[in-house]
């Protein structure tokens, strides 16, 4: 099972009377990741309603204290997958996929913040799961179909 953190995020902005909408657009468009007790609750309630005990989870947790409580309060980290890329491709394949998108973090203001966000508060996450010798590296940078042969 696949949870996706940025689709949960979206959910919740979008759904009617939702206490949290504007909150969630200020943090996407100034490139900031949700506060920790908004993204824990989202996380442990999507795993809750689907009753299942492993997952793969998209986008999360993206700051040492979420990964922290997440492993406290829901279960310990069995691997982390690090998709390294360069921010040049990272850039070119955003940008491709603003073409198609109403996000609004998909503008290249917002997604310059959202590279400085990552060095400054997700970097370190993935190096306190490679203390743990829990982080598989994957080379982002080829195609997908590279991707895949390569763990084929």
């Amino acid at each position: 099972m696949a949870l996706n953190a940025g689709n949960l995020l979206g959910e919740e902005q979008n759904r009617e009377g939702s206490e949290f909408a504007e909150l969630i657009r200020t943090y996407i468009r100034e490139g900031k990741i949700s506060p920790l007790l908004f993204s824990e609750n989202a996380m442990k309630d999507a795993i809750a309603k689907q009753g299942k005990y492993k997952f793969l989870i998209d986008g999360f947790p993206r700051k040492l204290d979420q990964a922290h409580k997440f492993e406290e309060v829901v279960c310990q980290s069995a691997l982390v997958l690090f998709f390294d890329c360069t921010e040049g491709v990272m850039l070119k394949r955003l940008i491709k996929c603003s073409e198609s998108s109403d996000r609004e973090g998909d503008n290249i203001e917002s997604i310059g913040k959202r590279f400085r966000t990552f060095k400054e508060a997700s970097y370190p996450v993935i190096e306190y799961f490679r203390r743990q010798g829990k982080v598989a590296d994957v080379d982002a940078t080829v195609t997908i179909d590279a991707v895949y042969a390569h763990v084929k």
